[in-house]
């Protein structure tokens, strides 16, 4: 049996029918441990960005102030690592060439879209998005383990996990340990 999918999604589109027939379409195919966040504009998406990380998001092209073009320019330098997506009424090939060379896009879809095949690609990229951060995070892993420090970090992160305050330690001016007064 298939793992269930979990993330979160920023789905942008200018017009509210769109962004909510979008997670209609999403929500019961992705499940309720997936966090659906719907924006009628760019500055209320960017808004978001600043204030939770995000795994997916999946913009309209052509919005009024802030296309989707610029939200997702603005979307890869806020969270690099979050998947970005078009969704167009506007099949376009040199635009969808232009966003995967300006900042990577994962996926040009077009309006009016499949569900089984919105679901399909929104899926996916979901996916990508958390197995790049398992890889990220493993790396990193890595990377501190290759020396005493990193070693030691890490160790000392996983103590504190287990039981917290563990590894503080108050010292006096003598240079003596201080025990809590509780013990």
């Amino acid at each position: 049996m298939e793992q269930a999918l979990q993330g979160h999604i920023l789905l942008v589109d200018d017009e509210v029918p769109i962004t909510r027939a979008l997670h209609r379409a999403l929500r019961a195919p992705l499940g309720h441990q997936v966090n659906i966040v719907t924006c009628n504009s760019g500055a209320d998406a960017v808004g978001e960005l600043l204030a939770r990380r995000f795994d997916v998001i999946v913009s309209d092209l052509r919005m009024p102030d802030m296309g989707g073009m610029e939200l997702l320019v603005l979307a890869a330098d806020i969270q690099p690592h979050c998947v970005r997506m078009i969704l167009t009424g506007t099949a376009d090939f040199a635009t969808a060439q232009e966003a995967v060379n300006k900042f990577g896009l994962y996926r040009y879809l077009t309006k009016p879209w499949d569900i089984d095949e919105l679901v399909r690609h929104i899926s996916s990229a979901l996916k990508f998005s958390i197995e790049q951060r398992a890889q990220k995070d493993q790396a990193l892993q890595w990377a501190a383990s290759q020396s005493p420090a990193g070693a030691h970090a890490l160790e000392m992160h996983r103590l504190e996990a287990l039981e917290p305050g563990i590894t503080r330690v108050e010292w006096d001016a003598a240079g003596c340990v201080v025990l809590p007064s509780n013990l």
